[in-house]
């Protein structure tokens, strides 16, 4: 795993803390709960952890305590403006939700809840716009901790960022999941979460094995400490397990955020400290120098404040000789003169140790790439950025190399559609810049069929133009990567079959077996593997979706596939998974130990990756044309001839001939080195059909919510995270075709349910106001009679169509014994099986999921999944809902 040191870089960290509110409850009705004592302890013990820990100097830290929303956002722009290595940002405070959950808000000191059908959050920092300020930062790493009630919604704001290179920058810690309320402690004390963070920053994580061990605090590892103490030792409000969260992107870099009290630091520059793997752009001879000025000026900072006193004279003032300066006087001249003499001795060292400091900078290339090709193509950027083909005389280079990945389908969309709005966005809707990146002056696509569906349609105003080359620089044949327990041992059972043939051979071996494909408006390879799924003649496109549907969504990439199988011992063992071969030779970010082995079987069916160089020209982006061009050339030829060495080095072929490998690779990665004939190329146009065909396989879903309503739900009720809050956050996944209604389930006369919301399509507020008036009943609740009702209702309802469904329980589970009462439980389970409609049982009980329970047994049964605390519920039933529905989120 790549590691990030910021040391000797330029940082900033910001740390906000708000322990004084001006408006509080019952005082003032719009106020926040009260005050927050504890909060102005954390700030005093988090600023001498930090510097203890040798990452941020004391100049470096900015402390904010209560401040007001405006100046808040002051601050944090200021920080984002001048970190150029690490951002740090702080919270601790009270934060807020809206009921839809979708949100989270740090409450500053002049924080308002304006209450009305949509609650207004005056003088709060919506977290999304904090994102935005954040990643307009030059920092190379940005790291977010939150301490805070609610701070696990800013999960969802993180994920809903499109663009992967923002994600990759930032790394957020939270101090609870979402919809919980946390303890702030004693006023005398700090929080119990930060108290913990400032624990392990100042005396490190024991029993840390492996990569980041030893005397260094990684964001990770600091991440997966506090969850454990947390959880074990703290409960929230509701009285769930306090399990803090946290977020990075896949494949991850690791943050050093300290070094424990005790041990040994690095001497020199930041450049000593970074060890083997770290990522660290090169320092600039501008950085050098202003990482110097800093330290000249802390050096003041310390002796004015300090050190001036010791030279001070220790008669009075009125008493000193006359003639003579102060001692202060004196002690500024001096550091004057050693600050100059320090900067001469630095320029003059500096530039005889290279000519650098005289250098122009650079012309700075965009290279926009596919998701699954980023890792490479990156790799390939830093090694051409210090090649001899990009260093003029005095070792000066010739340009710099920005790499960001985006979604395929977006990119095509963006060039082909977009390009006005991509060089001005005009409004929220549309704005490539936000989603995709920067306008880029290179295209990596994972094929080259894939530049030509984004070539501009001539109909619309474009101001872009796209040069692909005539053909690809390399290939990787797509794979059916199948676990070795599973995979068929002879060679020739491996290759020379389609992919229909391939699986039908699987199911003979191993009818448990599944396969799952990424997703295909992500990535090229992921939509050439749906071309292949659907084959060449009229698609039956929803039993081919059938045929990979899993729970929850799909990995958006080929690596993220590969990432999340080993999460579960058995699906790793027993899942085939639709990748490029190459990745079976690089691995992925995240590998690990106890991944399953797995051997690769080729269907000669599939088209296979093959990445290609697109110029990418801009109109009215010709300033410094002529050497943007050379620039562009220079890497092209280097890339396409020296630079196919990283390509080989990561698994790719040759795009022709006998596409035999780039370099040597060991069979032992469970590769074939010829797999004969493979597949054609795809064109532009099966592609897009196939694209097509993906979003409209399912059409409308339907979507029915069983509400438990019953009185033990009293404690579970209120707010966001309560019950009819969880349903309100779901209903983002359904949109305006989709069809849905909600029951209460309780039972105070015979029928086992009561229509909240009648069944068919809804605007979202109105189907917000209808759970608004929702409201615990004094009875019991007969999820027997309930779920029996449901299955024969839906079965009724779809049986003319294959439009997706899904039932919905939200339930507390302490009705139980009506489920296991008299037969009950088999006879549902049987109407489960039958009846073809997936289930998804959500239990606010941390083991309502546990091995032979009811509700995991139902779920099951129905094909459906079981949610319960122990993981992130919301989260969760969010995913179920959106994959039955055609909704935005």
């Amino acid at each position: 795993m790549d590691r990030f040191d910021p040391r000797g870089k330029v940082n900033r960290a910001l740390l906000v803390g708000v322990s004084e509110y001006e408006f509080t409850r019952p005082k003032h009705r719009d106020g926040v709960p009260g005050q927050l004592p504890a909060v102005a302890h954390n700030l005093a013990v988090l600023v001498r952890a930090l510097e203890r820990g040798g990452v941020l100097r004391p100049l470096e830290i900015t402390v904010a305590r209560s401040p007001r929303l405006a100046d808040f956002r002051h601050s944090l722009r200021a920080a984002a403006d001048s970190a150029e290595g690490l951002l740090l940002l702080y919270f601790a405070g009270h934060g807020a939700v809206p009921s839809a959950g979708d949100e989270l808000w740090l409450q500053m000191r002049d924080a308002e809840v304006v209450r009305g059908e949509t609650a207004g959050f005056e003088g709060a920092a919506r977290f999304t716009n904090v994102l935005r300020i954040l990643a307009n930062s030059h920092a190379e790493r940005i790291v977010v901790v939150l301490d805070c009630c609610n701070a696990g919604n800013a999960a969802r704001v993180w994920e809903a960022v499109e663009r992967p290179d923002v994600r990759r920058r930032v790394s957020v810690l939270m101090s609870v999941q979402a919809n919980n309320r946390i303890d702030a402690g004693d006023a005398d004390t700090p929080t119990p979460f930060t108290a913990r963070l400032v624990e392990l920053l100042t005396s490190g994580i024991e029993g840390r094995e492996g990569e980041g061990q030893g005397d260094e605090v990684h964001f990770l590892a600091l991440a997966e400490a506090l969850r454990a103490y947390m959880s074990t030792h703290h409960r929230t409000e509701r009285g769930e397990p306090w399990e803090p969260q946290s977020r990075t992107e896949n494949p991850p870099v690791d943050v050093v955020l300290g070094i424990r009290a005790g041990a040994g630091r690095p001497v020199g520059s930041g450049a000593a400290a970074v060890g083997a793997g770290a990522v660290s752009l090169p320092t600039s001879g501008r950085r050098r120098q202003r990482a110097f000025v800093a330290r000249v000026c802390a050096a003041a900072a310390r002796l004015r404040s300090g050190a001036v006193g010791a030279l001070r004279p220790s008669v009075p003032a009125s008493n000193r000789p006359p003639g003579g300066p102060p001692a202060r006087r004196v002690t500024v001249v001096l550091l004057v003169l050693a600050a100059a003499l320090g900067l001469v001795g630095y320029f003059v060292v500096d530039n005889a140790a290279s000519d650098r400091s005289a250098c122009g900078p650079p012309v700075e290339l965009r290279l926009l790439t596919d998701p699954d090709l980023e890792s490479t193509v990156r790799k390939a950027a830093d090694a051409y950025l210090t090649s001899a083909a990009n260093t003029k005389g005095g070792g000066c280079r010739r340009s710099g190399i920005t790499v960001y990945g985006a979604g395929s389908a977006a990119v095509v969309a963006g060039l082909r559609d977009q390009s006005d709005p991509w060089q001005r966005p005009v409004s929220d809707d549309t704005d490539p810049q936000r989603d995709i990146g920067p306008q880029p002056d290179i295209w990596i696509p994972g094929t080259l069929a894939t530049a030509a569906r984004a070539r501009p349609s001539g109909v619309a105003r474009t101001y872009v133009t796209l040069d692909p080359d005539t053909a690809p620089f390399a290939y990787s044949p797509m794979v059916l990567s199948l676990p070795q327990g599973i995979a068929e041992d002879s060679v020739r059972e491996r290759t020379g079959d389609s992919l229909a043939g391939l699986r039908a051979k699987l199911a003979r071996r191993d009818k448990a077996a599944s396969m799952r494909r990424p997703d295909p408006e992500y990535t090229d390879s992921a939509l050439l593997a749906t071309v292949g799924l659907y084959g060449p003649a009229k698609a039956d496109v929803g039993r081919a979706e059938g045929s990979v549907a899993q729970t929850g969504p799909p990995a958006p990439t080929a690596g993220d596939l590969l990432c999340t199988l080993p999460d579960n011992a058995d699906t790793d063992r027993s899942t085939a998974a639709l990748v490029p071969e190459f990745l079976m030779v690089s691995g992925v970010g995240c590998d690990r130990t106890t991944r399953t082995p797995r051997m690769a079987e080729y269907p000669d069916d599939v088209p296979g990756l093959t990445p290609t160089f697109v110029r990418v020209h801009w109109k009215d982006g010709d300033n410094d044309e002529a050497a943007r061009d050379d620039a562009v050339r220079r890497f092209h030829d280097w890339l396409t001839g020296t630079g196919l060495a990283v390509f080989g080095q990561d698994g790719f072929r040759a795009p022709s001939g006998a596409r035999a490998f780039l370099a040597a690779h060991d069979s032992a990665n469970g590769l074939i080195s010829d797999p004969g004939r493979p597949a054609g190329a795809a064109g532009a146009e099966a592609m897009d059909t196939a694209l097509n065909q993906y979003r409209n396989a399912k059409g409308p879903g339907r979507v029915l919510f069983l509400l438990d309503s019953s009185g033990s739900m009293a404690g579970l009720w209120q707010g966001p995270g309560g019950a009819p809050g969880i349903l309100k956050q779901s209903l983002g996944g359904l949109g305006a075709q989709d069809e849905y209604g909600v029951w209460s389930v309780a039972s105070p006369d015979r029928s086992p349910y009561a229509e909240l919301l009648s069944f068919g399509p809804h605007k979202r507020r109105d189907a917000e106001r209808a759970l608004d008036r929702a409201a615990v009943k004094d009875a019991e609740a007969d999820p027997y009679g309930a779920l029996t009702a449901a299955l024969d209702t839906m079965a009724q309802k779809g049986k003319d169509d294959d439009r997706p469904e899904l039932i919905v329980f939200l339930t507390d589970d302490e009705d139980d014994n009506h489920l296991t009462a008299k037969g009950h439980l088999d006879e549902l389970l049987t109407s489960a099986r039958t009846k073809g409609v997936p289930v998804v049982m959500a239990a606010l009980d941390s083991g309502g999921c546990a091995k032979g329970r009811p509700d995991q047994r139902i779920s099951d049964a129905s094909g459906g999944r079981c949610l319960d605390t122990k993981g992130d519920l919301v989260a969760g039933l969010r995913d179920e809902v959106a994959r039955t529905g055609t909704g935005d989120e």
